[in-house]
């Protein structure tokens, strides 16, 4: 935006406006003492809360003087921009910085730093509440716009959140080799393709930028864009989970498919495989791998990627696993229903699964694709894993905010008696 420097000057000299807000920057010894932190928070959530923008620091809103940043000071002032970015404004906010240099009053050339704030997929609270942009101004969201900004862009979603353009990105983001798996049965250009299968997604600018979907299944690092988009995996040995007690620990990422390969492998190396004596020696796993995959699965397929600052978690101790996954339960699906009814929050990404082809054997699935959507996950999840320890596993909603699944290990004296 206003990649020019032309462009800029001429954007100066009309002023601030929806996508423009220009602040002079002023020190005292060797701190910034304007523009204050609680101020330039407000600003900033207010312009990712509304459309993208650009912030100029070292440019005065009043006299439209280009004032500048001395040289010496452009690592401090990006350093405060990034502070506030990160501490002030919740959930935090991403943005590009520019050094350029543009001519003052009288044609010498002054530092300036131009921060591109791209329209967020979040709703962002600053320090002074919520705030959106209403022309040069910032304002404070009324409760009625508030609550439909939060239904747009992360509770009920006009625009599932799976299928929203995601900032900064493009289709150069994402490798043939991921997406060419979900084009190569059309005739159609896969830029078109991918419009259409919701990979890709246009901005209201008219920009084109890789969807949620297409960054989870077609990015080699979702994790540049989603930060939260992997699973935590820990083995801890014991059944507490205390940080003294991690024998293996992993931060799994990359295309959805991949997570749930490389989770399985995970599981396999750290699960105990127990023997029963007698004239054929027989192998038991501490967990059933089918049991297993599916809630890995599932995890990854319905968990809210809306969510910010919540991954999955998978734990593993002697007696049980434990599966975290953010987010309630989608639409009306109960606890005790979830045997029995087949609902998602992601249609697309469950979808994507549906044809996406286990390449490599994962265990002994006997599985041509990550997911059959006959509905019959959560059943194999509680039948598998009984018939192999006897007990059935647990899932529990926590604070309406994460769906926890406990499955409980097989017991090496249960092996021995067997």
């Amino acid at each position: 935006m206003f990649d020019s420097k032309e462009e800029l000057l001429q954007k100066i000299r009309l002023g601030e406006d929806t996508p423009l807000e220009l602040k002079a920057v002023r020190f005292r010894g060797q701190n910034i003492v304007g523009p204050s932190r609680d101020d330039l928070s407000d600003e900033i959530a207010a312009i990712a809360n509304t459309f993208d923008g650009v912030l100029l620091l070292g440019v005065d809103d009043k006299t439209k003087e280009i004032t500048g940043i001395p040289v010496d000071r452009l690592d401090a002032v990006e350093r405060y921009i990034f502070e506030i970015c990160e501490q002030s404004i919740k959930p935090p906010v991403t943005f590009r910085v520019f050094r350029i240099e543009l001519p003052d009053n009288m044609g010498a050339l002054q530092p300036i730093l131009k921060v591109e704030i791209p329209r967020s997929l979040f709703v962002h609270e600053s320090t002074g509440g919520y705030y959106h942009r209403q022309g040069s101004s910032k304002r404070k969201m009324p409760p009625d716009y508030l609550a439909r900004l939060f239904q747009q862009r992360s509770q009920a979603r006009l625009i599932r959140f799976e299928e929203q353009p995601v900032p900064q990105s493009n289709m150069d983001d994402l490798s043939e080799g991921l997406w060419v798996r979900y084009t190569a049965r059309y005739e159609e250009s896969p830029e078109i393709v991918l419009l259409k299968r919701n990979l890709l997604s246009k901005e209201e600018s008219g920009a084109i930028r890789a969807s949620v979907a297409g960054v989870l299944f077609c990015c080699e690092h979702p994790e540049r864009f989603l930060p939260n988009a992997f699973v935590e995996a820990v083995r801890y040995r014991g059944i507490r989970q205390d940080s003294n007690y991690q024998t293996d620990a992993q931060k799994i990422c990359g295309p959805l498919d991949q997570q749930i390969k490389q989770v399985m492998a995970f599981m396999k190396r750290n699960q105990t495989i127990m023997a029963m004596k007698g004239p054929h020696r027989i192998e038991k796993p501490q967990f059933s791998e089918r049991a297993v995959f599916e809630a890995v699965v599932n995890a990854v397929a319905h968990r809210d990627y809306s969510v910010f600052g919540s991954k999955i978690r998978f734990f593993m101790f002697d007696d049980r696993l434990e599966i975290y996954s953010p987010g309630a339960l989608p639409n009306t699906v109960t606890i005790d229903s979830m045997a029995l009814r087949q609902a998602t929050r992601n249609e697309l990404i469950t979808s994507l699964l549906a044809e996406t082809p286990v390449v490599e054997p994962i265990g002994d699935m006997g599985r041509g694709f990550y997911m059959e959507k006959r509905g019959d996950g959560v059943p194999i999840i509680l039948n598998e894993s009984e018939q192999l320890c006897g007990k059935k596993p647990i899932y529990r909603l926590i604070d309406d905010s994460e769906l926890l699944l406990t499955v409980y290990s097989a017991r090496m004296e249960q092996m021995n008696k067997d």
